[in-house]
């Protein structure tokens, strides 16, 4: 079987001396697992993760872990590592879809986002990624809705927002439920209480790199 897409090479994990093991997300099948052979040793055209390239990917059967073939045509981490902040910001959403993504299924709208966070990330524009998070939260089923109050159907005075539903809440219907809503305009700290949310819910941790992140 064979599986070949444009992808972002989202996490390399050493699986001896001189392989390891990839996740690439695919702008075609979602996340691809595979061996990656001598990634750990290459010299010339080492793999890193951030970069976006061609993925093929060769296994006998579906079930097999395969092989990957890798070939970058970007690497925007080279250009993002000269920034600690946007470094921070790439390192995050590359373990944040490692962690969350499941594999084989598509993602393209949120392939497009991420690699256009990359490449503004590489431009130093690192306040890009709040408003990659929020789409991600949309791609994962939180898509939020600041629109209109979701109790009376409002649209001023909305300063707050609901954990359960993603959704504006005006000042008179939170009254009484202040505590358990989160404070908008929505920064990095309200999509990472989501974040966690999603993780608790999947049985996994908040990714450490993204616990670095503060309000950019």
């Amino acid at each position: 079987m064979k599986l070949e897409s444009e992808g972002i090479l989202i996490s390399l994990r050493p699986f001896n001396e001189r392989d390891a093991i990839a996740r690439v997300f695919t702008r075609d099948f979602g996340v691809l697992v595979g061996m990656m052979r001598g990634a750990n040793v290459a010299r010339k055209h080492r793999p890193l993760v951030g970069q976006v390239g061609v993925a093929t990917w060769n296994a006998r059967l579906d079930s097999q872990l395969g092989m990957f073939h890798w070939e970058a045509e970007k690497n925007l981490s080279a250009s993002v590592m000269v920034n600690p902040g946007a470094l921070l910001c790439m390192n995050s959403a590359c373990e944040i879809l490692a962690t969350l993504l499941p594999e084989r299924e598509e993602y393209s709208a949120l392939y497009d986002e991420t690699s256009d966070l990359l490449g503004k990330l590489a431009r130093g524009n690192v306040a890009a990624y709040l408003t990659w998070e929020i789409n991600l939260l949309c791609d994962l089923g939180y898509a939020l809705d600041l629109s209109r109050c979701s109790g009376c159907g409002a649209t001023d005075f909305l300063n707050y927002l609901s954990p359960r539903t993603g959704r504006a809440v005006c000042d008179k219907c939170a009254a009484p439920y202040i505590d358990r809503l989160y404070k908008l305009p929505v920064d990095l700290n309200t999509t990472l209480r989501f974040l966690e949310n999603i993780c608790m819910q999947q049985g996994v941790s908040v990714p450490q790199m993204r616990r670095m992140i503060k309000n950019v």
